[in-house]
């Protein structure tokens, strides 16, 4: 691995383990990791500092890691203050055929909102956008060389 490295952290406020099992059927997630905040040891360090402190119920989420695909993505619980807030970005998802394009989007449209529907367009034969019910932007994208 050369760095640096970019790689997105999500916070789902208070909803990140919902969020992983949603992952894991909608887009056959893999969870590498996990921590509670019960699972820190005791410490004056400000560990969840950026998070305003560990919330009121110890078994939210500190850090997860899953992977789709060969991508990790980490995520936690953080401020726990109820519904995230994901503004100006959208994650991709890069797909090898049409029916992988169906099958991501459908599951990810579930309980969310689709922004722009699956079509063709120039670049792609199929590419469309879905806000999932956590409010997270996704692009799906058929990537035009991998069709057949």
């Amino acid at each position: 691995m050369s760095l640096p490295l970019v790689e997105a952290y999500l916070d789902f406020n208070g909803r990140c383990e919902e969020a992983l099992e949603f992952y894991k059927k909608a887009l056959d997630a893999k969870v590498d990791a996990m921590m509670r905040f019960s699972d820190a040891p005791p410490s004056d360090e400000p560990s969840a500092e950026g998070c305003g402190g560990p919330p009121s119920d110890p078994n939210k989420i500190m850090h997860s890691v899953f992977r789709i695909g060969d991508y990790q993505v980490m995520a936690s619980d953080c401020r726990c203050e109820g519904q995230p807030k994901f503004q100006g970005f959208s994650l991709t998802l890069g797909l090898a055929t049409e029916a992988e394009a169906d099958k991501y989007f459908n599951a990810l449209a579930e309980g969310g909102k689709v922004e722009m529907p699956l079509s063709k367009t120039f670049w792609s034969p199929r590419f469309g956008v879905v806000s999932d019910r956590f409010g997270l932007s996704w692009m799906i994208n058929v990537h035009p060389a991998a069709e057949k």
